[in-house]
């Protein structure tokens, strides 16, 4: 597939080391407002520095935009992207807000073209396993999960990422180390429509990298961590057991499904659809950490 990469920063880089790994992909143009960006990803992949986006949509050879700018000109860019006829591969939050990804879905749709959006973890073999057994957990009670980065000194003080811009939501945020007006300590607590509760803890501002979750079954709970991988606890077991997953390339996995929907064979897994509702209960948690209260996941998409 032949692609176009916009919005160029570390994450487009590390998309394109995942295109470079699958050999399916042919880096054609890139295109970033700062010159001396996309002329040193130029180099780096071997293709060519566009002098704008509008150059690169104009490449009727180009067959997908690998768009991964800033979260508040998804919609822009995306659009015109569709308009031209290409398909989307749109790194996660679809947008900052409900009204621009459902436009954004809406122009993909009616332009014809696969909108894709990348949420690589929930493709880790650990994750995979958890899911497809979830039948034998029983009834599923409670889950925590926690992601945890240093980011202190590792972002450019000009970068967006330091400005701030379930079925039910409640949120607490906070600010404590990185500059800016960015909270980089939050915490959500998650209400299930079975009546499960889950909390979600992330922070920008730990000591070092760090993913877990856990997730509690009246027959069976499930315990992952980066550093001691997946674990299983049976009812009336002493100790929990661990589980062999296969080290996979979640990245690869989901651009090369990308690749083979906008072929016309399958679906990307992660939709606008359901990266709109994935926003919404981000937007729930934000909302309830301003205004102090349970906020629904109707409420954010209606």
């Amino acid at each position: 597939m032949k692609v176009g990469c916009i919005g160029i920063g570390w994450w487009s880089d590390v998309l394109a080391d995942a295109m470079q790994r699958s050999g399916k992909f042919t880096i054609a143009a890139c295109y970033s407002r700062s010159a001396d960006k996309r002329q040193k990803f130029a180099t780096k992949y071997g293709c060519r520095a566009a002098s704008s986006y509008e150059e690169v949509l104009a490449d009727r050879t180009i067959e997908a935009i690998i768009n991964t700018t800033p979260n508040g000109v998804h919609k822009e860019t995306t659009i015109a992207a569709a308009r031209a006829g290409k398909h989307v591969f749109l790194d996660k939050p679809i947008a900052n807000t409900i009204a621009d990804a459902r436009a954004l879905t809406d122009a993909c749709r009616q332009a014809g073209v696969v909108l894709a959006l990348g949420y690589q973890r929930r493709r880790e073999a650990h994750f995979r396993w958890v899911k497809q057994h979830l039948a034998e957990f029983g009834r599923l009670v409670n889950g925590e999960a926690n992601i945890s980065r240093d980011r202190l000194g590792k972002i450019d003080l000009a970068s967006w990422r330091y400005s701030a811009a379930g079925k039910a939501v409640s949120g607490h945020l906070a600010q404590l180390v990185l500059p800016g007006d960015n909270p980089d300590v939050a915490s959500l607590i998650l209400e299930h429509e079975n009546g499960a509760l889950s909390t979600l803890n992330a922070s920008y501002a730990s000591a070092s990298e760090y993913y877990l979750l856990n997730i509690y079954g009246k027959e069976r709970t499930a315990y992952y961590d980066m550093h001691s991988g997946l674990r299983v606890l049976r009812r009336g077991a002493a100790k929990a057991v661990a589980v062999p997953c296969v080290e996979t390339d979640p990245i690869v996995e989901e651009l090369e499904e990308f690749m083979r929907a906008a072929r016309g064979d399958g679906e990307p897994e992660m939709d606008g659809e359901k990266s709109t509702a994935s926003l919404a209960v981000i937007l729930a948690g934000i909302k309830s950490a301003r205004e102090g209260r349970r906020v629904t996941v109707a409420e954010i998409l209606n």
